[in-house]
């Protein structure tokens, strides 16, 4: 996501050269070509020409610093006004209902069925809550099918009626169950509709008029650009949402709507989806996101995700495994798991501050560990405890017996020899830092020895 903006921005920030002040005069044409970055990337023009305006207002006349070239300042700056933009700092979502009643609303394909069953597995895992899904999508009977799935696949309640044509009196039925069962959240999937079609529209504004909820999210995906936000104005003078869900940021989107959204309908971004997986969801962060669109990657949001998917006991496990020397292809195996359960490997290497631009445009498949994985796999339990008996002939039933070539199994052992040997010495240092800090601890007590 914003690859090609940041490119721009970039290439924008060059343009400034010289050092002392940053004048009318050196900044009219980079701030022209951030307009231009900024129409491509499908932004409103109206946001586009009142946020350049602001930029070129804040930098004439500001006094660079003799360890800052004008095109850092002007970085900053714009990190500032983007941040401002999207909303300067998150909203969170407002649990305050008992239950807590969530309507979500989008047109049709938007994601937003997934969405309702990613934000339930949000809500119970990260929230502690228990939510129940209710299906009010009358009109397309797979739409309960897969929300019964979801339901299934994340562990959560689901309220559903495939009798009943009512969505009125289907998200009602759906608030009693919750009431009866003890259910914190109420999460009311509606059908995908047009903003066009009006039937729908005054059904959706019933089903809000009668069960009044808390919040009330619009689900829209992003790789529609600027019709994205056309949509969101036209929901919003209905529905009066509370929220913004931004889908399908993994895809090839230019980003229009995040940075347009907010100006034209006055209502923050609370989440975007990242991907198909449940947890592929994140809450929207302006600042964060600011970082990212000027290339500065996204590092609290990398260490966050660590730590979420961080076992502390699989970590004990594995740290006295490499105190022993003991280190195997299943542990090696247990590592990539804990890897992929962060996300998707473009995502992750576009949250690292500093990547190279070859490095982020580079096609990163999310299967990049699928020959790997069936390699390890394909090795017997003793081959995966003592890797130094993979000599020649076991490496080539190896490649026969995971569908790869003897270079990738090569390549494999190579790179987990290497890893052996850097977490072996890790350990060997802490060990080294240990016996310092006895030995300085006991200089205090030897004589003829000074602290």
């Amino acid at each position: 996501m914003f690859d090609n903006l940041s490119e721009k921005l970039d290439r924008a920030f060059k343009l400034l050269k010289g050092q002392g002040r940053i004048t009318e005069i050196n900044v009219s044409e980079t701030v022209k070509e951030i307009r231009k970055a900024l129409l491509d990337a499908d932004v409103n023009y109206k946001v586009a020409k009142q946020f350049t305006d602001t930029v070129k207002a804040k930098a004439i006349g500001q006094n660079v610093l003799t360890a800052v070239s004008p095109g850092q300042l002007m970085t900053k700056i714009m990190h500032d006004e983007l941040a401002a933009l999207m909303g300067e700092e998150s909203k969170d979502i407002k649990l305050i209902g008992n239950p807590t009643v969530i309507l979500m609303a989008g047109l049709q394909g938007s994601g937003k069925t997934t969405f309702s069953g990613k934000l339930a597995y949000h809500l119970k895992n990260k929230r502690g809550k228990r939510p129940l899904l209710v299906a009010c999508d009358i009109y397309r009977p797979a739409a309960i099918d897969q929300l019964q799935v979801l339901a299934a696949q994340i562990g959560v309640d689901v309220y559903a009626d495939k009798e009943n044509k009512d969505a009125v009196s289907i998200a009602l039925s759906g608030i009693k169950r919750a009431k009866e069962n003890g259910n914190s959240i109420v999460i009311i999937d509606t059908a995908g509709r047009l903003a066009i079609d009006e039937e729908m529209m005054k059904e959706i504004a019933a089903v809000k008029q009668a069960v009044n909820p808390d919040e009330i999210l619009f689900v829209v995906d992003a790789m529609t650009g600027q019709d994205a936000v056309n949509t969101a104005k036209a929901f919003n003078d209905r529905l009066d949402f509370t929220g913004v869900v931004l889908t399908k940021l993994d895809g090839d989107t230019r980003g229009g709507a995040a940075l347009s959204i907010l100006s034209v309908v006055s209502k923050p971004i609370k989440f975007v989806g990242t991907g198909e997986k449940m947890e592929d969801m994140d809450v929207f962060h302006p600042a964060r996101m600011a970082d990212r669109i000027l290339g500065m990657g996204d590092v609290v949001t990398l260490v966050e995700r660590a730590q979420q998917n961080y076992d502390e006991e699989e970590g004990k496990r594995i740290a006295k495994k490499v105190a022993k020397n003991q280190f195997g292809y299943d542990d090696f195996l247990s590592q990539l798991q804990q890897l992929k359960k962060m996300g998707s490997m473009k995502d992750l290497v576009g949250m690292i501050p500093g990547v190279t631009k070859s490095m982020k445009n580079a096609d990163i498949n999310d299967d990049a560990f699928k020959n790997i994985e069936a390699i390890i796999l394909s090795m017997t339990p003793t081959e995966r405890t003592n890797p130094d008996l993979l000599n020649g002939k076991r490496r080539e039933r190896l490649a026969k017996g995971s569908g790869t070539n003897i270079q990738e199994v090569n390549a494999l052992v190579k790179q987990f020899e290497t890893m052996r040997k850097m977490m072996k010495m890790m350990g060997d240092k802490n060990k080294m830092a240990k016996m310092m800090s006895q030995v300085q601890g006991m200089k205090g007590g030897m004589p003829g020895m000074r602290r």
